[in-house]
């Protein structure tokens, strides 16, 4: 009993812990393009995008009893041992990633972290091969979705505002930012805290703790909480990627994107759907970039955004199984 306990306490933790590099991790989803077109101060950006961060992540549980329920066949066919190799897979190549720059996706991490401990330990019959499929074709069609939208409101913005001045539209639409960057953290929140929510309520429930899959609301507000103090610390490295690497933002470009993209996250959040938001602000400002013209995004760093984003999955259930056997000799 008193193991048991340890290790619900060790999930708790490493999911928190995974939930704080989300915060600091993904805090250029919601804040580059208003940092990098000057709309907002830097310091600023992050406060908000905390607050709003964490108020998004109270919204619902979606997302969560997604995450929880539907990547394994039942709870009864993982324990505490899995779920934290799961989580120290994906915290692993979430830190080596931010350290790297690269804008890789923490939702990609944390399902690549679960499939790898979970073939190790029971084998595939452990696996929820549709709700898999389910979650990996929502991670994959969305950027594909922001991308083609994004081009699609970048060019009814053109087409409204495109015989004003270049100075008049960057002054209107720089004060907008401000809002489209608050609507932004709060999708952001909204989905993204809930896959922590759902890590450690699949821990609850199969140590014995619960007897159905309902999210605690003490759970809600640890995850909130973590995500809010990640996002506060902020991830400098991936905002100076995403803010000018990919495509040169200027105002109303920029607030195309965070408009783009937040209601691209939160469409996502109301379908209980799991998606990264990395992978949508990028294809969001590709899709923004490309409006202009094609060959404004810079499509070398794209590329290299992409291969990391196919390697992530893989990479982490790699990560994910070996560190399944290390944890299962420590805790024999």
């Amino acid at each position: 009993m008193h193991e048991l306990q340890f290790l619900i306490f060790t999930v708790i933790i490493l999911a928190l812990i995974f939930d704080f590099i989300n915060g600091f991790h993904d805090t250029a989803n919601a804040i580059a393009t208003s940092v990098s077109t000057r709309a907002i101060k830097p310091n600023h950006a992050i406060f908000m995008a905390a607050v709003l961060n964490f108020i998004g992540a109270m919204y619902s549980t979606g997302v969560a009893k997604t995450i929880g329920g539907d990547i394994v066949s039942s709870a009864d066919q993982v324990n505490e041992t899995v779920i934290i190799a799961a989580l120290l897979g994906a915290i692993i190549w979430n830190i080596a990633t931010w350290w790297l720059a690269v804008p890789s996706s923490s939702s990609h991490a944390l399902v690549g972290g679960i499939i790898g401990a979970v073939l190790v330990s029971v084998g595939s019959e452990g696996l929820n091969l549709w709700g898999i499929g389910k979650i990996i074709i929502a991670l994959i069609a969305s950027p594909v979705v922001a991308i083609c939208t994004g081009i699609c409101v970048m060019l009814l913005l053109y087409r409204i505002f495109g015989r004003l001045k270049p100075s008049t539209v960057n002054d209107k639409f720089r004060k907008m930012q401000v809002l489209s960057a608050a609507t932004m953290a709060f999708s952001h929140g909204s989905n993204d805290a809930q896959k922590s929510m759902g890590i450690i309520t699949l821990a609850l429930l199969s140590g014995g703790y619960i007897d159905v899959f309902e999210v605690p609301t003490y759970v809600k507000v640890l995850a909130a909480t973590a995500m809010a103090c990640g996002t506060a610390i902020g991830g400098w490295r991936i905002i100076k990627t995403i803010g000018g690497k990919i495509f040169k933002l200027e105002p109303i470009s920029g607030f195309a994107a965070d408009l783009n993209s937040s209601v691209v996250i939160f469409t996502a959040t109301l379908l209980h759907l799991p998606v990264s938001t990395t992978h949508v602000v990028s294809g969001s400002i590709m899709g923004v970039g490309t409006a202009k013209r094609i060959n404004a995004v810079r499509w070398g760093v794209a590329q290299q955004m992409v291969m990391a984003w196919v390697l992530t999955i893989p990479c982490t259930a790699l990560m994910g199984a070996f560190a399944y056997y290390v944890v299962s000799n420590i805790f024999r």
